[in-house]
């Protein structure tokens, strides 16, 4: 009957699936109807299957030929129940899983995926009794298992079985050991998984694609003295063989990369109620201190994205686990979202405001995942933009919900100023692209991914209304839960809701590279906007691209203020203004994701007439805009620095963030014997703020002010090279390590950096020392990158050796070297450093690490380091997926071409801007 009814295919799904919701409303139901809540949930898998996934009707040979990295559909699983035993003293495991499966086809073959395991034995079950064995063949380039039964396979319902065994490797992706010391310092290991995107082949071997979706259930078989955490709640204990059993209860239908298992000895805080429910933060032992804060950010956003979405949390209950070894910041898995420690634990009392945001935007970020991208998952890695940039837009107004005066959506824009960088390039790429191979998939875990991803939703959502936004996203969720679904299907709902054509609004945004620079020019009472793709290289990008712009326009009108909104689809477009019209403000409230550029005129007059009545978001992406054209030679040098001087009052981190990074990139371009001028200018630009603001904070001061502080801080010890504060940094760093509460949170990374920076070896000696015996991830952070910021040449060869040697963890090491690289004092050692271990660092790195690291090559900004950096990437032909690598040299070139450009006359530029 089961089989029978699995054939019926929608309309079970869509019964089934409604039925699951309905439960999901009423957990307390659930106990008392295991078996249907199950039978429900691999219904669904059945459906989903057979209504999502493509190639019904084509045999095993074409699938296999249409694309050699998807699996064929013609087997597909829809329960898994996994049994695996870790042994973390030899750092190896073994494990067995029964896997249900329908055959849609008869047949003697099946694949799935399968890399660094070792498969003893694959069976199926006979439908007259006993088993079928197969043979084994695993294709290490393809990370898949062929498995060649004796006997035909026929079409129904089964079940395969395996026995495998593989190593717990030190790549942090898979199933992975990580090592950290003990309060007695004593080495100690657990075992933790990371499987996306493609990963959970090397624990398990599976259908590790995300629309073969099905049930997980777990057990695992562990050390009586260690702990086991798993998607779901612990259903049962015992004990065999000396051995602790942990079984856990089925999960929700999901996809595989997000099972996630973790063993050591961990600890857990008590468990919290978010309605029905249980929240857990889970460390090593000796830091549960530094939990409260990750926990009421954890709280307050599981009850916010309940409300928001209109569907419970789908899970029975959610851990929060900090991990020693971790490749990215976090991960999504459903119910036991694993961290790196800086992403969630935090002491409140000594962190900056930085760093506590950074906790904040991650963990909401991850609880946002719970429903997208857990509940509902992309059908394929194309659409990996669905998850993460929806669930950056969700942290924000999570954040933004639980801490008003944080203005998280002010802060926002910088994030989104990082996009228009990578997005400005030539070889920029759309945020969604075809995938095929998994190192493709890997390279869309970038800004253009999260940041720009985020930006065209915040755009979208101000332009048809929060409310609708909100009301078209609970529909796409109701009618997508527990399946896939695709950004066409985001569109419709969002389009049901708003009566609006969302996907030609949305899909030039969303299929098409790059993004509108909009001209602006105002003759009499006709103001005439124009839009064409920006770009840093323009003469190497001719284009006729056109997007579907939703502009935000404010007029002032003598004493009157005038807003208009209005889509600009064509070339170009006038309107008409009132008589007496005189300042134009484009891109009011600055949510669009484009660039303005002003006619002369205009500029003029926002700035004498409006900058003091603008928003915050609005000077920074007017002071941004205009960055960005310098850069691209719109806008000519000597008139952007003359520009910052209007800006020398502002009282706002966000818009001090661009000043600071236009001076840091003129920093890395300039000559060394002309340093001397840029430190005046910077120190003419920063001197009042710092006079005004000081030391010390002012009773009721915000924390942005004093993160504020703290940045100009560092860069007038820094860039502007002023003695004075380096003098009192030093004084001041040595009241801090007396007495903690003598030094602001917010400025102790100003002076810690300030120090490294003049520092010398007896100063390396003890921050190496502050970096040993950190009392918090922070700190322990803070005094590891001060080491890549040290001057002389034999201290930062110090930092480099240690980045190989075993002293700097694996997940930090390639982003100390990439920040070396980005060091002007030690750029050229450190490249030296790069090509002379290229190849142990490609073995030892985990592969998103060596890409950041890459990164660092945009430091390297002469002619004759970039045609080097040229030759050695081309000549071993390395590869870091999709565009990564061409975006890294174009950003080089572009600061190159800068250089070439503006690089023989830039002192006497500075001068004239300080005089202008």
């Amino acid at each position: 009957m089961f089989a029978r009814c699995l054939r019926a295919g929608s309309s079970l799904w869509l019964v089934s699936r409604t039925l699951l919701l309905i439960l999901g409303r009423h957990t307390h139901f659930l106990p008392t109807i295991p078996i249907a809540y199950t039978f429900l949930q691999e219904a669904v898998a059945h459906a989903t299957a057979r209504t999502r996934l493509t190639g019904d009707d084509m045999t095993l040979d074409e699938t296999l030929q249409i694309d050699p990295y998807r699996l064929p559909r013609h087997v597909i699983p829809t329960r898994y129940e996994i049994r695996l035993e870790p042994d973390l003293t030899t750092s190896t495991f073994t494990g067995q899983v029964t896997i249900s499966l329908t055959v849609y086809q008869t047949t003697r073959t099946i694949i799935l995926n399968a890399v660094d395991l070792v498969i003893d034995t694959a069976e199926v079950d006979r439908q007259g009794g006993g088993r079928i064995k197969a043979s084994i063949d695993i294709d290490t380039s393809l990370q898949r298992a062929t498995l060649a039964f004796q006997e035909l396979i026929p079409q129904g319902t089964g079940h395969l079985h395996l026995s495998f065994n593989g190593k717990l490797n030190d790549q942090l992706r898979g199933f992975y050991r990580s090592t950290y010391k003990d309060t007695s310092g004593v080495v100690q290991t657990l075992a933790a998984t990371q499987f996306e995107a493609t990963d959970a082949r090397r624990a398990f071997p599976c259908w590790d694609e995300p629309d073969f979706k099905a049930v997980f259930a777990t057990t695992l078989v562990i050390d009586p003295l260690l702990t086991a955490v798993s998607n779901t709640t612990v259903v049962s204990e015992s004990t065999a063989n000396n051995k602790k059993v942990v079984r856990f209860a089925d999960s929700i239908v999901m996809s595989t990369y997000l099972v996630a298992f973790i063993v050591g000895r961990m600890e857990a805080t008590q468990a919290v109620l978010i309605g029905k429910t249980p929240l857990r933060l889970w460390t090593i032992p000796g830091k549960q201190s530094l939990t409260a804060f990750g926990e009421s950010i954890a709280a307050a956003s599981l009850q916010f994205l309940e409300s928001y979405y209109g569907v419970p949390y789908p899970g029975d209950k959610l851990d929060l686990l900090a991990i020693p070894d971790f490749a990215s910041g976090a991960m999504e898995n459903f119910g036991a979202v694993t961290f790196r420690e800086t992403a969630l634990l935090v002491d409140q009392q000594t962190a900056t405001h930085a760093e506590l945001e950074r906790v904040a935007d991650v963990v909401a970020h991850e609880n946002a995942h719970m429903w997208f991208g857990d509940l509902v998952t992309m059908s394929w890695w194309n659409g990996l933009w669905l998850n993460e940039a929806f669930a950056t837009f969700m942290e924000m107004l999570a954040v933004d919900a639980w801490k008003p005066d944080w203005k998280r959506w002010d802060s926002f824009a910088v994030a989104r100023s990082a996009a228009f960088s990578v997005d400005g390039l030539v070889n920029t790429r759309p945020i969604e692209y075809p995938v095929q191979a998994p190192k493709d998939a890997d390279a869309m875990f970038d800004i253009l991914t999260y940041e720009k991803g985020a930006s065209v939703l915040r755009m979208l959502e101000q332009y048809i209304g929060p409310t609708i936004f909100r009301d078209g996203v609970r529909e796409y969720l109701r009618t997508h839960a527990y399946g896939n679904a695709d950004t066409k299907d985001l569109w419709v709902a969002l389009g049901k809701i708003a009566h609006r054509p969302v996907p030609e609004l949305m899909d030039g945004w969303i299929f098409q590279p790059g993004f509108p620079l909009i001209r602006v020019e105002l003759n009499g009472q006709e103001l005439r906007l124009s839009q064409e793709r920006f770009s840093y290289l323009a003469q190497r990008s001719p284009s006729d691209q056109r997007w579907q712009v939703p502009v935000q326009l404010r007029v002032i009108i003598g004493n009157r203020v005038e807003h208009r909104q209005l889509l600009l689809t064509e070339r170009e477009t006038t309107v008409t203004l009132q008589s007496g019209a005189t300042t134009v403000l484009v891109n009011e409230g600055g949510h669009g994701f484009y660039r303005v550029h002003y006619d002369a005129p205009l500029v003029y007059e926002l700035l004498d007439q409006e900058l003091d009545r603008l928003s915050v978001i609005e000077r920074f992406c007017l002071i941004s805009d205009a960055w960005a054209t310098t850069v691209a030679g719109l806008m000519p040098l000597t008139e952007y620095l003359q520009l910052t001087a209007r800006f020398q009052g502002e009282r706002d981190k966000n818009v001090w963030a661009v000043l600071q990074e236009s001076f840091s990139f003129l920093n890395r371009i300039i000559a060394a014997e002309d340093r001397g001028t840029l430190e005046v200018f910077v120190s003419a630009r920063v001197k009042s703020a710092i006079t005004e603001l000081g030391w010390d904070p002012k009773p009721g001061e915000s924390d942005l002010t004093r993160q504020l502080r703290g940045d100009l801080l560092g860069t007038f010890g820094k860039l502007a090279n002023d003695r004075n504060t380096q003098h009192q940094a030093t004084e001041r760093y040595q009241q801090y390590r007396t007495d903690l509460t003598t030094v602001d949170a917010d400025v102790v990374p100003a002076l810690v950096n300030i120090l490294a920076h003049i520092g010398d070896e007896a100063r390396y000696e003890e921050f190496s020392e502050r970096y040993r015996t950190a009392a918090t991830p922070q700190e322990e952070r803070r005094y590891l990158f001060s080491l890549a910021a040290f001057s002389h040449a034999p201290l930062l060869d110090r930092t480099l050796a240690r980045t190989l040697n075993g002293e700097i963890r694996m997940q930090d090491a390639p982003f100390i070297v990439g920040s070396l690289l980005t060091n002007v004092y030690g750029r050229e050692q450190a490249w030296e450093f790069v090509k002379a271990n290229w190849d142990q660092m490609d073995k030892l790195f985990p592969k998103q690490g060596l890409r950041r690291m890459c990164g660092g090559i945009v430091g390297l900004t002469t002619p004759e380091l970039e045609q080097d950096v040229q030759k050695f990437f081309h000549s071993r032909k390395i590869d870091l997926g999709g565009k990564v690598l061409d975006q890294y040299l174009e950003q080089l070139r572009v600061a190159v071409s800068f250089r070439e450009r503006e690089g023989d006359t830039l002192q006497r530029t500075l001068c004239s801007s300080l005089h202008g």
